[in-house]
């Protein structure tokens, strides 16, 4: 299978996962207003397992590093089976409320808020259960993260009472995302050795995990997303028979956020051996200030809010910005 040699190769693997993760929900976007989230969410978690697939028959079944793919499927034990998969389910219900409050609230809140507060737990939550990397840089970083988060947090608020619409929905939707997606890696990285060119036996190596937090995320979704199209947050209730009334193009939209999300995770997982899961992990979740680049500057999602909030926006981009490269640089 393929690995990775080198910590800065590591890193520019975690910088791609950054931009996948936070321009992945552009299809969303791209799908159109009339494509409820719900709808959408099923061809994102195709994607999703598609990718996963496609990954573990290439990248991971070729070079004479590790063990194959099928090998890795075969010899995990049922622990290892289980973590990924809890880790599937987990992610799959924070994304469901993340991509909820990207329909109420936009990408520019949801992701900041949202990712934001994921990276911060999720960075923590890491760093415990492998301790890599220069504890103050990384939790200096974070905490400049969760100074950015605040922010964006303001900013959204002034642009709810402009268009007197309650803030408070696309908040809590975004932070309670937020807090669950912060455990998802952590159940995937426990169930991988981090050591990938002599695995240990009984664990996963990464495309195995991938794979198997995959179908976490398909199998999870039957009750997730069914019981949001019933009940639904906004809007009226869903029969799955309307997603059989979207275009083709508007299914490949959806298959094609799930391809960009996976790519982001396979490339985060696969690097994490020489950044470290916190590392690794937080960094890629930079990805906030990539959406929020493109709610702000290419979908326009700010245009009506008062002019004071562009000091609140640009604040938050500085400080994310500082935060990520310290992030960066305590696991060099």
């Amino acid at each position: 299978m393929y690995i990775i040699e080198s910590y800065s190769l590591a890193v520019v693997f975690c910088l791609i996962t950054m931009l996948c993760w936070g321009s992945w929900a552009n299809t969303q976007k791209l799908a159109g207003s009339k494509w409820r989230f719900e709808l959408f969410y099923w061809d994102y978690v195709i994607g999703i397992v598609l990718l996963a697939v496609i990954f573990g028959f290439t990248l991971g079944s070729t070079g004479d590093a590790g063990r194959s793919f099928s090998e890795d499927l075969f010899q995990a034990d049922s622990k290892s089976y289980t973590l990924a998969f809890i880790g599937g389910v987990i992610f799959n219900l924070a994304n469901i409320l993340i991509v909820a409050a990207i329909a109420y609230a936009g990408m520019s809140v949801a992701f900041p808020v949202g990712i934001g507060l994921a990276l911060v737990l999720g960075v923590v939550v890491n760093y415990i259960s492998e301790q890599k990397g220069d504890p103050i840089l990384l939790f200096l970083g974070v905490a400049l993260v969760v100074m950015a988060i605040v922010m964006d947090a303001f900013a959204y608020k002034k642009l709810a009472q402009s268009k007197q619409k309650s803030p408070r929905i696309g908040l809590i939707l975004a932070l309670v995302g937020g807090f669950l997606m912060s455990f998802f890696y952590f159940f995937v990285a426990q169930s991988m050795s981090l050591d990938f060119s002599q695995p240990e036996g009984g664990k996963f190596t990464p495309y195995g995990a991938v794979f198997v937090f995959s179908i976490g995320i398909l199998l999870s979704n039957f009750v997730f997303n069914t019981i949001l199209m019933k009940t639904p947050i906004e809007g009226k209730p869903l029969m799955g028979s309307d997603y059989f009334k979207g275009s083709p193009f508007v299914h490949l939209v959806g298959i094609l956020g799930g391809v960009i999300w996976c790519v982001g995770m396979s490339f985060s997982i696969i690097a994490a051996e020489k950044a470290g899961p916190a590392i690794s992990y937080g960094l890629g979740q930079g990805a906030t200030m990539v959406a929020a680049f493109w709610g702000v500057f290419i979908w326009k999602e700010f245009k009506a809010a008062p002019k004071s909030t562009n000091v609140l926006l640009g604040g938050m981009f500085m400080l994310f910005i500082i935060g990520l490269s310290l992030i960066v640089y305590a696991g060099a």
